[in-house]
C-alpha cells in the first residue's frame, strides 16, 4: 500500500492540530512536525511521526536536509556527494529520511545519491509544484529506499503515485483544506490496489449434501455490490462469494459480511490461502471486487455454526473445480456479468466468476508440484 504523509510543521499548534486528527481518521501513516510538538501529536492517536533535525530527539523518523543544501538555502558543492547530507545519514542511527527541494537536474541527481543512503526520500518541487519523478525512480531501482513525493493536491498526488507505471512509494501532503486530506486518503487507496485475474468457471454440478460447520465471515469493512472474498475447496482455485451487501426478502443487508463456506475451505489472503476455519479477530482477509481489485479488510468476527451445505461444481480450463456453501437464499457467487446470484438458483451451464492459478500450495504458498484435490 502507498504510504501517505501529512506535512503539519508549522504554524500555531491548534492550527494543526484539526489537519492532524482528520490524518488520523483518514489511516494516514506518518505526520511530519517540529520536534517539539512530537509529544502532542502522539497523544491524539497512534502514528509514525517525522520530524526535521540534525540530531535525533524522541521522533521515529528523523528527516534530514531541509535546513541545508537539500532545500537549496546552500548551494550543492561542485565535487557531487561530498554534501553535508550524506554523510550525516550514513552516521545516524534508526530511521532516516532525506528531504530534497527539486530546483535542477543537479538536485535530482544529488537526490538519487542521497536516497541510497537513507530509508526514506522525501523529494518536494520548488514552489510545491508537481515534480518529475521519472529519473529518481529509475536512478533507486534495486534500493530499499522509498520516495515519498510532496504534493498539494489530490490531483498531483494522481500524477506522482503513476509515473513509471510503479509511481512514487507514497505522498506528503501539504494543505490546508481539510476535504483534501480526505480526498487524497480516498485516492492513495485506489492507487495501491492490486488486482488479480478472475476467470469464468461453468456450473457442472449442484446438490444439497448435508449438514456441516459454515464459517461466517464479519469484517470492519461496508463491502459494496460486486465485492467479496475468494473461497474453495481447491487451495489452486477459488469460487468469488459475494457479501451480504444487497438486501433479501429475508434479511436486511449486511455489508460487512461474507457468508465464506464451510470450515475446511480455502480463502486467499493476500498472496497465500489460510483455512477458514483458522481465521479470527483482528486477522486481515483480502476483499476482491467483480474487476479483480483486492484490498485488505480486518476481521470483527467469526462465527462457525451448524447449517446445510451445498455442493457447488464447476470447469474452469478443463479441470474440475469445487465449494461447499450454505444452502440459503442469502448465499450468492458473482456471475459472469458481474451480479450476484443466489446458489439456491444456480443450474448447471450458469457461468460464475473464479480465480484460477493451476499451481498447488503447500502451507498457503504457491508450488510447482504434483498434488490432486478432489
Amino acid at each position: 500500500m502507498k504510504e501517505k504523509w501529512l506535512m503539519a510543521s508549522e504554524g500555531p499548534w491548534e492550527e494543526m492540530k484539526p489537519k492532524i486528527t482528520t490524518a488520523l481518521e483518514s489511516g494516514f501513516d506518518c505526520v511530519v512536525t517540529r520536534q517539539e510538538d512530537v509529544e502532542k501529536v502522539r497523544t491524539l492517536g497512534e502514528i509514525k511521526v517525522a520530524s526535521f533535525g540534525t540530531e535525533r530527539e524522541i521522533e521515529d523518523i528523523l528527516i534530514i536536509g531541509r535546513g541545508g543544501e537539500g532545500d537549496g538555502s546552500v548551494p550543492l558543492p561542485e565535487e557531487f556527494g561530498a554534501s553535508l547530507d550524506i554523510s550525516l545519514a550514513r552516521a545516524t542511527e534508526g530511521t532516516v529520511a532525506g528531504y530534497v527541494e527539486i530546483r535542477s537536474k543537479r538536485y535530482e541527481e544529488f537526490a538519487v545519491e542521497l536516497g541510497k543512503n537513507v530509508d526514506y526520500l522525501v523529494v518536494v518541487g520548488a514552489d510545491w509544484k508537481v515534480i518529475p519523478l521519472e529519473n529518481m525512480i529509475a536512478g533507486l531501482q534495486g534500493e530499499s529506499v522509498k520516495i515519498i513525493s510532496g504534493v498539494k493536491t489530490a490531483e498531483e498526488a494522481e500524477v506522482d503515485l503513476a509515473t513509471l507505471e510503479k509511481g512514487a512509494d507514497g505522498i506528503l501532503l501539504d494543505a490546508s483544506d481539510l476535504s483534501e486530506i480526505k480526498r487524497v486518503q480516498k485516492l492513495v487507496e485506489k492507487a495501491g490496489m492490486a488486482r488479480l485475474d478472475l476467470d469464468i468457471a461453468e456450473i457442472t454440478e449442484v446438490k444439497p449434501v448435508g449438514m456441516g460447520d459454515r464459517v461466517c465471515v464479519d469484517t470492519c469493512t461496508m463491502m459494496r455490490p460486486g465485492e467479496g472474498m475468494l473461497v474453495g475447496s481447491q487451495s489452486k482455485a477459488a469460487f468469488l462469494v459475494h457479501s451480504e451487501s444487497e438486501e433479501s426478502s429475508y434479511v436486511a443487508a449486511r455489508p460487512f459480511r461474507v457468508n465464506a463456506g464451510a470450515v475446511h475451505a480455502y480463502v486467499k489472503v493476500g498472496e497465500k490461502t489460510r483455512y477458514l476455519s483458522e481465521l479470527k479477530a483482528g486477522d486481515e482477509v483480502t476483499i476482491v471486487d467483480k474487476e479483480g481489485g483486492m484490498k485488505t479488510a480486518v476481521v470483527g468476527r467469526v462465527k462457525i455454526e451448524k447449517r446445510p451445505l451445498m455442493l457447488i461444481e464447476a470447469e474452469v480450463d478443463g479441470e474440475r473445480i469445487s465449494t461447499l456453501l450454505q444452502n440459503a437464499e442469502t448465499i450468492k457467487l458473482v456471475s459472469e456479468d458481474g451480479t450476484a446470484k443466489s446458489v439456491t438458483d444456480l443450474k448447471v451451464g450458469d457461468k460464475v466468476l473464479v480465480h484460477f492459478e493451476g499451481k498447488a500450495r503447500h502451507f498457503g504458498m504457491s508450488i510447482e508440484e504434483s498434488i490432486l484435490e478432489r
